[in-house]
Parts: C-alpha cells; sequence; structure tokens
C-alpha cells in the first residue's frame, strides 16, 4: 500500500513537472519560515515612555504576525500604575513573549518579567526586591503596604500559573513576611526581600527537577535567540525609545488645554474675515495633540485625515453655503470623533469597549470643550473693544463697500436695532445680512429666512445682529 502512494505520488510530481527522487532517498521537506522576533528596550525608569515605546512595539507586532517580542530589560524599577499598564498591554499579544534581564529587573522590573512566557538572564543578571514604595522611593503606610501586596500577590499569582515556582519567587520578591520554601529547602526566610542572581535563578528544585525561575542564561539577544531558534532560524526588529516617546507624555498631560485652545482659535478664525493666525495656531495645536497620541502608540494618522475632512466641510459651508446646516454639523462630528479616534488605545483585532476604552478619551474632548467655551466668554466679557473685536464679533464688512477692510469705528458706533436690511445668504439660522450697504454675521431666532430676503434688526449681541422679516 504505501509502495502503490509513493508511485502515485511520484506520477503526480512527473505531471507537475518536477523530477523524481532517484529511488532509496526521501523528499526533500521545506524549510519552516524564520521565527519572526521584536525586540523592545525597556531602560532606565519604568515611566509613560516605556508604556509608549512597549505599546507601539507590540501593536507593530501583532500588525506584522510577529512570532516572539523580547523584552531587554535593564530597569531599577518604577511606578506601579505604568507596571500594571505594560503587563494588561503584553497579555494582548498572542505570540510567545521573553524578558532577557540585561542585566538587572527590580522591583517593577520583576512584576513585568513575572507577565512574560519565558524568562531568561544575562551572566550577570539580577532580578527581584520588587517592594512597594512611594513615589520619592520611601516606605509606605504599613496598612496600605499590606494591601498593596496583598494585590500584587494576586496579580502575579494570576499570571504565573502553569509557570512552576514563578508565583512562589515573586511573591519572595516583594513580602518580606513571606517565607519561600521548597520541600524541605528554605530559600528566603521571612523579614527580607528576594533578589535572585542568574545562576540562581536557574539552579533546580523539586522532583523532577525544574529551574527556579530562569529559562535560560545568554551572552546578549543574538546569543538567547540562536539558542532557541538556531544561527539561521529568526529575523529580528529592533525598536528604540526616540526623543518623540519623551515628548508625547508632556503633550499628552496637556491633551485637553491644547483641544480647548486649537478649538477656540479655530472658532475665531471662521468669524473673522480670510485665514490668519487663529487659523494656523488652531491647526498647529489640534495637530499636536493628533502627534502626541500617535507617538504614545494609540492610533495611527487616520484620525488625522478624518479631521482634516471634517475641516474641509466645516469651511466649505461657513466660506462658500453658508445656512447649509447638513455640510457644517457633518464637518463638527466628523472632527470631534477624530480627536475621541485619535485619544482611544485600539489594539489589531480586538472590539472596542465604550467602559474601557472610550470614557477617558471623550472625558478629555469634553474638558476641552468647557476650555474653550469658558476661554470664549472670558474673551466677550474682557477683552477690550476695538478694531480686532469688531472684526471677529460683526464678521466686518466684505461687500464692495468695505473700503477699509474692516468695520468703520463710526459703523459700528452706531445704533443698528430698527435698521432694515436684506438677507444676503439663507439664514437657517445664521447667514449673512446687508445694513446700509455692509455685511454682518446674522442669526433670525424663529424659523429660517431665504436669500434676498428683507429684514429688520431687532437687537445686537456681542456675536452678531438678531434679525426678523420685515412685513410688507
Amino acid at each position: 500500500m504505501h509502495r502503490l502512494l509513493a508511485l502515485l505520488g511520484f506520477g503526480l510530481l512527473a505531471m507537475a513537472g518536477v523530477a523524481a527522487p532517484p529511488a532509496g532517498e526521501a523528499v526533500p521537506v521545506p524549510a519552516p519560515p524564520p521565527t519572526r522576533v521584536v525586540v523592545i528596550p525597556v531602560r532606565e525608569e519604568i515611566a509613560k515612555p516605556q508604556l509608549y515605546i512597549i505599546r507601539r512595539g507590540l501593536k507593530e507586532a501583532i500588525e506584522q504576525k510577529a512570532d516572539v517580542v523580547v523584552l531587554d530589560m535593564k530597569t531599577p524599577g518604577g511606578a506601579l500604575d505604568v507596571t500594571f499598564a505594560i503587563m494588561e498591554a503584553l497579555q494582548k499579544f498572542p505570540g510567545r513573549t521573553i524578558t532577557f534581564v540585561n542585566d538587572q529587573a527590580l522591583s517593577a522590573g520583576a512584576f513585568i518579567s513575572a507577565t512574560t512566557d519565558e524568562i531568561w538572564f544575562a551572566p550577570r543578571g539580577k532580578i527581584g526586591a520588587a517592594a512597594p514604595v512611594n513615589s520619592n522611593g520611601q516606605d509606605i503606610d504599613k496598612t496600605m503596604k499590606q494591601k498593596v501586596v496583598s494585590f500584587l500577590r494576586a496579580e502575579v499569582r494570576s499570571v504565573s500559573e502553569g509557570k512552576g515556582y514563578r508565583g512562589q519567587v515573586v511573591s519572595a520578591m516583594l513580602d518580606e513576611d513571606y517565607e519561600l520554601k521548597i520541600g524541605d529547602i528554605v530559600l528566603k526566610p521571612k523579614g527580607e526581600l528576594l533578589t535572585l542572581t542568574a545562576s540562581e535563578a536557574m539552579k533546580e528544585y523539586g522532583e523532577p527537577p525544574h529551574p527556579l525561575l530562569g529559562a535560560g542564561i545568554a551572552d546578549n539577544i543574538d546569543d538567547l535567540l540562536q539558542k532557541k531558534f538556531g544561527a539561521r532560524g529568526f529575523t529580528v526588529t529592533r525598536l528604540d525609545v526616540t526623543w518623540s516617546e519623551r515628548l508625547s507624555v508632556f503633550l499628552n498631560a496637556l491633551s485637553p488645554v491644547l483641544l480647548g485652545l486649537g478649538l477656540l482659535a479655530l472658532f475665531i478664525e471662521f468669524k473673522t474675515p480670510g485665514f490668519g493666525i487663529f487659523g494656523v495656531s488652531g491647526i498647529t495645536l489640534l495637530a499636536v495633540v493628533f502627534l502626541g497620541h500617535y507617538v504614545a502608540g494609540f492610533s495611527g494618522h487616520e484620525p488625522m485625515l478624518v479631521f482634516a475632512v471634517g475641516l474641509l466641510l466645516l469651511g466649505v459651508e461657513v466660506f462658500f453655503f453658508p445656512g447649509v446646516v447638513v455640510m457644517a454639523v457633518s464637518g463638527l462630528v466628523l472632527m470631534l470623533g477624530s480627536l475621541v479616534w485619535a485619544m482611544t488605545d485600539l489594539w489589531p483585532g480586538e472590539p472596542v469597549s465604550f467602559s474601557e476604552d472610550l470614557i477617558g478619551p471623550l472625558q478629555n474632548l469634553g474638558l476641552g470643550i468647557a476650555i474653550a467655551v469658558g476661554l470664549g466668554f472670558a474673551l466677550v466679557r474682557f477683552l477690550p473693544r476695538g478694531l480686532f473685536w469688531d472684526r471677529m464679533i460683526l464678521g466686518s464688512a466684505i461687500g464692495a463697500s468695505a473700503q477699509d477692510g474692516g468695520v468703520a469705528p463710526a459703523m459700528v458706533a452706531a445704533p443698528l436695532t430698527g435698521r432694515e436690511g436684506v438677507t444676503v445668504s439663507a439664514l437657517r439660522p445664521a447667514g449673512q445680512v446687508e445694513v446700509d450697504g455692509r455685511r454682518f454675521e446674522a442669526r433670525v431666532e424663529v424659523g429660517a429666512l431665504d436669500a434676498n430676503t428683507r429684514i429688520v434688526v431687532t437687537r445686537r449681541t456681542d456675536f452678531g445682529l438678531v434679525v426678523e422679516k420685515l412685513e410688507s
């Protein structure tokens, strides 16, 4: 039977134009593709720049369908909130994760290492001393420390299941009252914190023998990968922390303020004739918001493109088709939606959760709008009246009769209530009217008016004229 199958196989190869191997020789098996590896550095203190580079690296690894992510770790520890965010991000990667302790993974570094599938060591590598401290490096209150340690031990146990002695070892690193004992051997008595060297982490215990914590010792990353995958069995992509990651920490902390200032600047630009400093400033401020979140690994460049489309629709409505509400509303929806999109931590292939993913971005956007509205009212209330103010609020005279390119001081000072005019554009409810040969921003309080409708000014506000249809 086997011989018959072999003959059929050779016949198929011959039909395909492939020469059959000589009798007695095995059919060659194609070599498997090399393992794709992404190496992410974890250097210095665990802080938000590290979170940003790890998140960016993990998302790129997922998009590139990488098989393995290696954390090249040399850290004295850092902030717990950032540590938890990194631990959560690592669990989103579907492939294997490896920590290379090169040459220390202390405190928060030990927690992050415990999340990965394997922990490798440089010959002089050290891991441990993970007791929680405050932001100044000082011991925290005893009661609070007990709560934090209890939570951390539970967290470590949850990510260490099925990984040998890892949960016990990390518990001994963070809790001085925990006794690490395997069989009859006490590895750490109560009253001190555990720190392991590379050789200690590789020492075997139990029956059958199993390494205490480590998966292997390697001179460097390349040596590690060669030991696991062979000299030509892998390809490597290496990421680095850049100055932009560090800058994005500062920019993202100011996101609501930048949003508010940018939205206010664009509003002022739309209320003044032409295109000038406020338009440039508004676009620049919002571009900084997009850039900060892009560098932080939240989103790609797509939200900025959506924002540009929304801005274009709004500009077309304001400058060419005033009163076409659909275009303006669509533009505003696209602009605000793109800002939320840019601030949302999206992962490839994962659904978006409103409670987990969108609450923070929506809060930032709401705060930014509140800042813009608050500053707008402050400008109305405290900005001295003058040529600039009159150009912004009244829209200035833009018709052929506007000799000076703005509203003449005499015209501004003159009472407008009761004057008659005509609508230049449709008012639905806002648009432009012409009064005494000059054009002004105006709105109707009830209903809508078509272009070329006779109107009368009922009152004037800081934001323009209020008019109604002139009855014959």
